[in-house]
């Protein structure tokens, strides 16, 4: 008996060598030619917003197109709804090397770069059109030229969109009603300032705290543009929202140094230009949605109220000292540069 035990052993111990010398058929291409296997890299990519919102698909898009271009070496886990922290934690991660990328709205990355501040002023653009001449040509990438000094790469400009107004207390289609009205907004001076210019009472406080404040009547409203609005159910605890257009925010395509410097010129290029595609959906996706999206909140039971010319108007003027009370800090050549090509793509 113990003979026969001896002998099966043998035999299972020579079947568990040959199987640790077979090659696995199933495994995907990737080993190198001289047979060994490639490293496989992954990127983690987190956004604060929900999994509805158009940038989370654009973000899985860029996702389909850099491991398909890559052949698999290189793989992204995507995260959204602030489950890697805010705009501004996963920026210090990406800093850190502690999370690859990113897409936050410019409006927190005054802490990083300070000439991004000047997307923060109001009514700086009529339309999308003309954002996406600024952000896209050289004045955008100038910006984005600076991001290296702070570890960052930015690889492209997405959509976040007009901001608009939302609240639970009144309607608001005057100058006067914005007043006394406690409005949360980004964790960035110039659109607190803004507020404060208009009567309200602003408060900054993270995305991902918003809806429960808005809920507990922490906060009376907060400003958002349609797609975010809707995809987030603010409709749910806010009855009112004005079009107030006041803020026209883009997010920023942000990748780590680190992962983006120990990358091969080739997976470069294809981070880049995966960006860029995936942009041009991300952006298409909110600009036909947003007809949609008002309806739906109008469905929802939101009172919608259009700002009127003279309205819009008053904003302006109201809003405009905010320029020159910020100039120096953003930067006067900044702001002269980005005024000068709204003119030019106003012109075209």
């Amino acid at each position: 008996m113990k003979k026969l035990l001896s002998i099966l052993m043998i035999i299972s111990l020579v079947f568990v060598a040959l199987a640790g010398c077979s090659t696995d058929s199933s495994a995907p291409a990737d080993k190198a030619d001289g047979g060994e296997k490639k490293e496989v890299r992954t990127i983690r990519a987190g956004i604060g917003l929900p999994e509805a919102h158009p940038q989370y698909q654009a973000l899985l898009k860029w996702k389909e197109i850099v491991e398909a271009k890559t052949n698999g070496s290189v793989k992204v886990e995507t995260y959204h709804s602030g489950t890697m922290g805010d705009d501004r934690q996963m920026t210090e991660k990406l800093q850190l090397g502690a999370l690859e990328v990113t897409i936050p709205s410019t409006a927190p990355m005054v802490n990083f770069v300070k000439e991004f501040g000047v997307f923060d002023f109001p009514f700086l653009f009529a339309n999308e059109e003309v954002a996406d001449y600024v952000l896209d040509g050289p004045v955008g990438q100038e910006l984005l030229d600076k991001l290296p000094a702070q570890d960052l790469i930015g690889l492209a400009y997405w959509e976040n969109g007009f901001r608009n107004l939302t609240n639970s207390k009144k309607e608001v289609k005057s100058v006067e009603d914005f007043n006394g009205l406690k409005i949360r907004t980004m964790e960035n001076e110039i659109h607190l300032a803004v507020f404060k210019a208009l009567g309200a009472n602003p408060t900054p406080m993270a995305f991902t705290e918003l809806f429960t404040a808005l809920q507990q009547g922490t906060v009376d409203g907060q400003e958002n543009p349609l797609v975010t609005i809707y995809n987030s159910k603010f409709f749910e605890v806010q009855d009112y929202l004005s079009m107030t257009n006041h803020v026209y925010s883009p997010f920023v395509f942000l990748m780590s140094k680190k992962f983006y410097d120990a990358s091969s010129d080739e997976e470069k290029e294809i981070f880049k230009a995966a960006a860029e595609e995936a942009r041009d959906y991300e952006r298409q996706l909110i600009r036909d949605g947003n007809a949609e999206y008002r309806q739906k909140l109008t469905d929802a039971g939101m009172t919608i109220t259009d700002i009127s010319p003279e309205v819009h108007q008053q904003l302006v003027e109201i809003s405009s000292p905010i320029v020159d009370q910020f100039a120096e800090k953003v930067g006067a050549d900044v702001i002269e540069k980005v005024r000068n090509a709204v003119k030019e793509a106003e012109a075209k």
